[in-house]
């Protein structure tokens, strides 16, 4: 492949004609396909996700680069080159000038997904679980740059809460403190990801998708801040990872951290492949009815966006 020297966001068909017609459209980030779930199920709940959005009536637009380029609406054939090469890097927004001059393979976090959207002009982002503080960061300084990308990226993110390997109190107050609203969906606790509730209150709930709509609506017409809003969307309790086990398994994969000496951004794939190796795939199960979850809400809340957009009144 020739090095890439038009360096421009790429966009695929149906994101491009759909983003022209002012259609719904929701991102989706790529390093959950490359480092956030096992091969080959990596693939086959991509392209699940891809489907959960067009069932609920929005397109779908999975971010990534590809030899350098960055794409907004990978192709499946795309897609398949990032679930299945080896060498896929992890990037984030600093990341992304650099990997596209030197032509990579790269799969965009939380951050990166959310700035490329929104420079795409898109409002709505599915995702499973956001970054966040990590434990003992108050030593390390180990912070996902999600948190200080969203507060100054104005998309609406649908996710279940922060990774529970997180310190979830820690990032709750460093989100307050940037300036991120945070909203539960039909709750007014905070999810734990695996878990339906993280330990912590909400101040705000909302109760549909065209209520997130309302907020994005709002945030849009007083123009006064433009950064994130966060949709809280819990797993029902049925549906959640054992809690027994989910303590269990996070004490033993941090013992394991501390013991092979792993940090920075290897830290949660590592975690999260423990937690899929100690549970027996529950914890990938529960990934899964994530991610999927979280994709049909976003899609209806940029559905419900863009009927409003149309109909202001």
């Amino acid at each position: 492949m020739p090095p890439v020297t038009d360096f421009r966001i790429s966009y695929g068909t149906e994101v491009a004609d759909a983003l022209h017609d002012g259609r719904p459209v929701v991102a989706l980030e790529s390093t959950i396909v490359s480092h956030g779930l096992p091969r080959p199920e990596n693939l086959r709940v991509a392209r699940e996700i891809e489907q959960a959005v067009r069932d609920a009536g929005a397109v779908p637009a999975t971010i990534g680069m590809i030899g350098g380029q960055l794409v907004v609406g990978l192709d499946d054939a795309q897609l398949t080159r990032l679930a299945t090469v080896d060498g896929v890097t992890k990037l984030s927004v600093r990341d992304l000038a650099v990997a596209a001059a030197t032509g990579a393979d790269g799969a965009t976090t939380v951050a990166a997904t959310s700035a490329v959207a929104a420079a795409a002009g898109i409002g709505v982002f599915a995702t499973g679980g956001l970054g966040g503080v990590h434990r003992e960061a108050a030593h390390t300084f180990d912070e996902s740059a999600d948190l200080i990308t969203l507060a100054r990226t104005p998309i609406a993110v649908v996710c279940a809460g922060v990774k529970s390997i997180l310190d979830v109190g820690a990032t709750l107050e460093r989100l307050e403190t940037l300036g991120v609203a945070v909203v539960g969906y039909r709750t007014h606790r905070f999810p734990g990801f695996y878990l339906t509730d993280g330990g912590f209150d909400l101040d705000w709930s909302v109760e549909s998708a065209e209520q997130v709509a309302a907020v994005l609506a709002a945030r849009d017409r007083h123009a006064v801040h433009a950064g994130g809003l966060i949709v809280a969307n819990p797993l029902p309790v049925d549906e959640q990872l054992d809690p027994e086990l989910h303590d269990r398994t996070l004490a033993e994969g941090l013992a394991l951290l501390e013991r092979d000496g792993v940090t920075g951004k290897a830290v949660t794939p590592y975690l999260l492949a423990h937690f899929h190796s100690a549970t027996e795939g529950a914890s990938l199960a529960v990934n899964v009815r994530i991610i999927l979850r979280n994709a049909d809400l976003a899609a209806r809340i940029a559905v419900a966006a863009t009927r409003a957009n149309a109909d202001p009144a």
